[in-house]
């Protein structure tokens, strides 16, 4: 089974260069915007309500009652 499974992983990735060097530019390109969104979902989650965008309508307000005066 591993034999068969590592046969065709060769076969389809390894045997030719430039096939071997998309595959791997295309995974590491796959990871890093994986990587970056669940980082920054984690990120995000971790500091709601300590963030620009999250207390931005407060002083958005205040400017607006402001310049009404």
């Amino acid at each position: 089974m591993a034999g068969a499974l590592a046969s065709s992983i060769y076969q389809t990735l390894i045997r030719r260069n430039a096939v071997y060097l998309t595959s791997i530019f295309v995974g590491a390109f796959a990871f890093e915007i994986a990587f970056d969104t669940s980082t920054n979902k984690i990120w995000d989650t971790w500091n709601r309500g300590r963030q620009w965008k999250d207390i931005k309508y407060q002083y958005m307000n205040k400017a607006e009652e402001e310049d009404e005066d």
